[in-house]
């Protein structure tokens, strides 16, 4: 072979790898975002937690769509008082656990994943439209750097007690789904404490764990922009779904595929 043949053959092959990678590249971004560089370990376990203006039943839709995979599920039911009495019962339903466990957050309990998640026990950490700020931050002057989210103007208290008006919950916390599903999952929504909001977290768990995310583009609760930037902050493994707040509950599929994709 002569140099101009070894020249033409060698841009060829630079070309098709080029290409090769470009598409590679494309297929992640359509499907998973920008992949973590932690391995994924193979967990049986996978541990739930909800956030405000709800309780563990949130979940529901997908629990069963887990254990038909065979796996072993438990829904942290979250005291919604200070951020340390949240992260300890999530511990405490860690410490039960058998072996590698993926810890997933929706909501405000991404506060606790990324405090609870340096658990021995968590392999991975999953984020269903959650916060995710870094050990020490200021959730709420990130928060400020994004336009306000619709559902902080429905935000009432009773005393130290804090909920969502029916309307800002039908509206902005469960927009797409029926209204008879919204108003039932209003009736049962747990008040927070003020000093709940107050909690800054010590860890940041996803900077140690292999990190997914679930990024609700309609949502009214969180901004679609800043799930995508502490996505993005912690190189995890993104999906975007057409969803409210809520996709836990209107996109039960794609959530359990996404931590099924984090159990390896």
């Amino acid at each position: 072979m002569n140099r101009r043949e070894f020249s033409t053959s060698f841009l060829l092959g630079l070309s098709a790898v080029a290409i090769s990678a470009n598409a590679v590249a494309q297929a992640s971004r359509g499907s998973a975002g920008a992949a973590s560089k932690l391995p994924t370990v193979k967990a049986r376990n996978i541990v739930l937690v909800h956030g405000l203006f709800a309780d563990g039943s949130s979940w529901s839709e997908v629990i069963p769509r887990l254990q038909a995979k065979g796996l072993n599920v438990t829904s942290v039911q979250n005291p919604l008082t200070t951020l340390p009495e949240a992260v300890d019962a999530c511990r405490r339903v860690l410490d039960r656990q058998d072996g590698p466990t993926v810890l997933v957050g929706h909501s405000f309990s991404g506060m606790i994943v990324t405090e609870a998640g340096v658990h021995p026990n968590v392999s991975a950490l999953v984020y269903v439209a959650a916060r995710a700020p870094d050990a020490g931050e200021d959730y709420t002057a990130l928060a400020k750097k994004y336009p306000t989210p619709p559902a902080s103007k429905g935000v009432v208290f009773d005393g130290d007690e804090g909920r969502l008006t029916e309307e800002a919950f039908v509206r902005d916390f469960a927009g797409d789904l029926p209204r008879e599903r919204a108003l039932a999952l209003y009736a049962v929504q747990e008040p927070f404490k003020k000093a709940l909001l107050t909690g800054k977290t010590t860890n940041a768990a996803w900077r140690q764990k292999p990190s997914f995310y679930a990024v609700s583009t309609e949502d009214r609760t969180i901004d679609p922009d800043l799930e995508r930037f502490m996505a993005k902050r912690m190189n995890a493994q993104t999906i975007e779904l057409r969803s409210s707040h809520v996709s836990l509950i209107s996109h039960p599929v794609e959530i359990t595929d996404l931590i099924l994709r984090a159990a390896g």
